[in-house]
């Protein structure tokens, strides 16, 4: 029950990031009426999936830089789980999660910048909220399995095969976005 409250705590933080991320593109969407703004951010967040790739197989660090500028808001953030610690029933694991969406991350920044390309705080949560699901098998099992999963996640061979499936899918992105294919998914089946 902790390691699902809290994931469900950590998916909720994402949806909020994600319905601002959202909201805010929309807002300036409608605001500005550049409908280029969209196909930028659609740029932006397919380089951002070519650079997690890379910092996946330890090819290029510069992910490493963005973390460290999102560690302002994290040391903000860090105080607050002093008094859920330890995270020892469901509602401590659900406020942790909570908290922990807000860690700085790579993979999170990546997945902002596809809810902003929603251009709603709906769909821009309900990005997030796939973003989160997508995510939820490897963490469940982490919480469970603990450090003996860990350590296989953290094998040269397993970095590299999961940095090439992100570096890829962010390749194919900015293929379709120089060949002026639409952003629709299905559209490209």
């Amino acid at each position: 029950p902790r390691v699902l409250a809290y994931n469900a705590g950590r998916i909720a933080s994402y949806m909020v990031a994600g319905a601002l991320a959202g909201g805010l593109a929309g807002g300036a969407q409608s605001l500005a009426g550049l409908a280029g703004l969209q196909l930028g951010f659609y740029w932006l967040a397919n380089l951002m999936l070519v650079a997690l790739g890379l910092y996946l197989m330890d090819a290029w660090r510069g992910l490493a830089h963005l973390e460290a500028a999102g560690n302002v808001v994290w040391r903000r953030v860090r105080p607050l789980l002093k008094p859920l610690m330890p995270m020892d029933t469901a509602f401590k694991a659900l406020a942790v999660g909570g908290l922990w969406g807000w860690v700085p991350c790579g993979m999170v920044y990546s997945a902002l910048l596809t809810a902003m390309l929603q251009g709603s705080a709906i769909d821009g949560a309900a990005a997030m909220a796939a973003f989160g699901l997508g995510t939820l098998p490897m963490l469940f099992g982490m919480g469970l399995l603990g450090t003996r999963l860990r350590a296989q996640m953290q094998r040269r061979p397993v970095r590299i095969a999961s940095g090439l499936l992100v570096l890829g899918f962010g390749l194919l992105g900015l293929l379709r976005a120089a060949n002026g294919v639409s952003l629709g998914w299905l559209d490209a089946l």
